[in-house]
């Protein structure tokens, strides 16, 4: 894809919805459309469309950083770190062919992989945004040793664009491993995959991902090729075909497998690793329809129960609930659809309001987007 350097063009569209009070849509290939609250007033917004700016800045394998504009497909930006044998760590989903680095990064979200190898905040160095007065402001900077402005950077990661346009970022990129191998184990039930997860996670194995849903649990190795048969010799199971792997963690990062299939709301649940299995919250068809990933700390439910129950039953545990996809099912209190994320208390909700008025004094960015009046 040809490179354009359409930034400017940017911050014509902010300083114009600023001159004219007119809320922006700052919206990329919308494949995670669906992801955190709707807008309060669609028909009030006008789209702003950032595959404008794309193209790949300054990459040298050599410095373990790439920088990219935020219209550039996130495909583009993983082919370009594979054919020098890198990759980004955080496995970031995409949700769609048309997934570009600027939505990998306001929505926040991690692979497979980010139990052992980090989030997407983990591996932001550096970001530029426009703001809501229409400048054009950088933080961080494109080299891992650099630290000033990194938590502005990092503050992007998850913010679903209610704090600006990001224009581009510069992330930490890692060797892709020399070796991987997944191991399939069949008849656990949970208890015991979550048993086995804990005990395996403290123990010098080189695990990069984990999967149990319906009493089959898989773990990939990832790793020097010495290390990975070691580690493939004291667990045992079943080594999947390398295709058949990768599809599989593709399937799961993607949410393309079976399980996340049908219209019943789909709950992620981030707990303490060593949680129990939750029980009388799961109220979709069938046995053993939730799912277990990161090593027993995400923990994943198909259920039209209510929102409170849940969030409650996440919050006893040291976690918390968010309402990942809607579905067609209902998750609130008297039929009421819930809210995606899990209330502020009021100290969070107080940051959260400060920040946006100083990013964004005028509200015109992506409003309501992730939470009611931010």
């Amino acid at each position: 894809m040809a490179t354009a350097d359409r930034a400017e063009e940017l911050v014509d569209q902010v300083r114009s919805a600023f001159g004219r009070a007119r809320r922006l849509r700052i919206r990329g290939g919308g494949t995670k459309d669906w992801y955190g609250e709707p807008p309060a007033d669609g028909s009030a917004e006008t789209t702003l469309d950032t595959r404008i700016h794309t193209g790949i800045v300054e990459y040298d394998p050599s410095e373990l950083v790439v920088t990219a504009r935020c219209g550039t497909p996130l495909a583009e930006l993983e082919a370009a770190l594979a054919a020098s044998g890198q990759m980004l760590a955080c496995e970031a989903p995409h949700f769609g062919a048309q997934a570009t680095v600027g939505g990998c990064i306001a929505a926040g979200l991690s692979g497979p992989r980010r139990a052992t190898s980090g989030s997407v905040r983990d591996f932001v160095l550096g970001a530029k945004l426009i703001n809501g007065r229409g400048q054009h402001l950088s933080f961080g900077g494109q080299v891992i040793k650099n630290v000033a402005g990194y938590d502005v950077s990092r503050l992007l990661a998850g913010s679903l664009g209610i704090l600006g346009v990001i224009t581009e970022v510069s992330l930490k990129v890692v060797p892709a491993p020399v070796a991987e191998a997944t191991l399939r184990f069949d008849g656990v039930p949970e208890q015991v995959a979550l048993e086995r997860l804990n005990r395996w996670g403290g123990q010098p194995l080189p695990l990069s991902a984990s999967a149990w849903s319906a009493g089959t649990l898989h773990l990939r190795l990832s790793g020097a090729a010495a290390a990975v048969d070691a580690a493939r010799s004291a667990l045992g199971g079943d080594r999947l075909d390398p295709v058949d792997a990768a599809a599989f963690w593709t399937a799961l990062r993607e949410q393309s497998a079976p399980f996340f299939a049908g219209d019943v709301p789909l709950w992620r649940l981030s707990l303490p690793s060593t949680t129990p299995p939750l029980t009388g919250l799961d109220t979709s068809a069938g046995a053993g329809a939730g799912l277990v990933e990161w090593g027993g700390a995400l923990r994943w439910l198909r259920s039209d129960a209510p929102a409170a129950l849940l969030r409650e039953a996440a919050r006893s545990a040291g976690g918390h609930a968010t309402l990942f996809r809607r579905g067609q099912g209902k998750s609130g209190a008297h039929g009421m659809p819930a809210g995606c994320f899990a209330p502020l208390d009021p100290a969070l909700l107080r940051i959260h309001q400060r920040l946006k008025a100083e990013f964004d004094p005028a509200g015109l960015f992506n409003h309501g987007r992730l939470y009611p009046g931010l």
